[in-house]
C-alpha cells in the first residue's frame, strides 16, 4: 500500500484531539482535587501521564491509519469505525468522569467498559491488519494499569 500522508495525519490528529479534550477535563483537577486523594504506593508521578498518553494516542492513530488504508477490503467498515469511535469516546469519557466530575466509582465502572472495548477494537483491527491490532497492546496494558490504579484510589478514598 502506498503511504497516504494526509490520511496518516488526520488519523493521528483525531486521537490527539481526543487526548486534548481529556487533558482539558483533567487540567484543573490535577492541580486541585487529585492531589488531595489517597493514592497507592505504585501511583506514577504526575509528569509521566502526559507523555505516556500522547505516545498512546499517536500509536492508536497509527493503528487506525493502517485499518483505514485497507477500508476498501473491509466488508463491515462502518462497524469497524463505530467500534473504534466508541472506544475513543469511552476513553474521553473516563477523563471527564474521573477528573471533571470527581466520580471515582463511576469512573471505575466506565474504565472496565473501556477495557472491554479496547480488547474488541484490538481484535477487530488485528483481523484487518496484524500490526494495527498488535499496536493496541501497549494501550491495553496502560489502561489495565489505570484500571488497577482507579480501583485502588476508589478503595482508599
Amino acid at each position: 500500500m502506498k503511504f497516504k500522508p494526509l490520511a496518516f495525519i488526520v488519523n493521528i490528529a483525531i486521537t490527539l484531539s481526543i487526548g486534548a479534550l481529556g487533558g482539558w477535563a483533567t487540567f484543573q483537577s490535577v492541580k486541585t482535587w487529585y492531589p488531595t486523594l489517597n493514592k497507592p504506593s505504585f501511583n506514577p508521578p504526575d509528569k509521566l501521564f502526559g507523555p505516556v498518553w500522547t505516545t498512546l494516542y499517536i500509536i492508536i492513530g497509527i493503528a487506525a491509519y493502517l485499518v483505514w488504508i485497507k477500508r476498501d477490503k473491509i466488508v463491515h467498515f462502518p462497524r469497524t469505525v463505530a467500534i473504534y469511535f466508541i472506544q475513543l469516546i469511552l476513553n474521553l469519557a473516563w477523563s471527564f468522569i474521573f477528573f471533571y466530575l470527581h466520580e471515582v466509582g463511576f469512573a471505575l465502572a466506565e474504565i472496565i467498559l473501556l477495557l472491554i472495548m479496547i480488547v474488541i477494537n484490538g481484535l477487530v483491527f488485528y483481523k484487518i491488519d496484524k500490526w494495527a491490532g498488535l499496536i493496541f497492546i501497549p494501550y491495553l496494558l496502560w489502561v489495565s494499569f489505570a484500571t488497577i490504579l482507579n480501583y485502588n484510589i476508589f478503595i482508599l478514598n
